[in-house]
């Protein structure tokens, strides 16, 4: 996967989840591969959209066009 732009991740994330959903998604549900971080915290920590991205991915049936 290519780099991630954080503007790209969040379209992303609205186009599987729905805008409202992924908002709730990224702010509540702790994923193992994000350390048991949110993907909110996650990002705040610095960490790239890119490898936040790829955990999302891992945790959920993402399409393979989103990925």
């Amino acid at each position: 996967m290519a780099v991630v732009r954080l503007s790209v991740f969040w379209d992303r994330m609205k186009q599987h989840f729905g805008e409202t959903y992924a908002e709730s998604l990224a702010k509540d549900y702790v994923l193992a591969e994000l350390d048991g971080r949110t993907i909110d915290q996650a990002l705040a920590d610095g960490e790239s959209a890119k490898r936040v991205w790829e955990a999302v991915c891992a945790t959920f049936d993402v399409p393979q066009r989103l990925r």
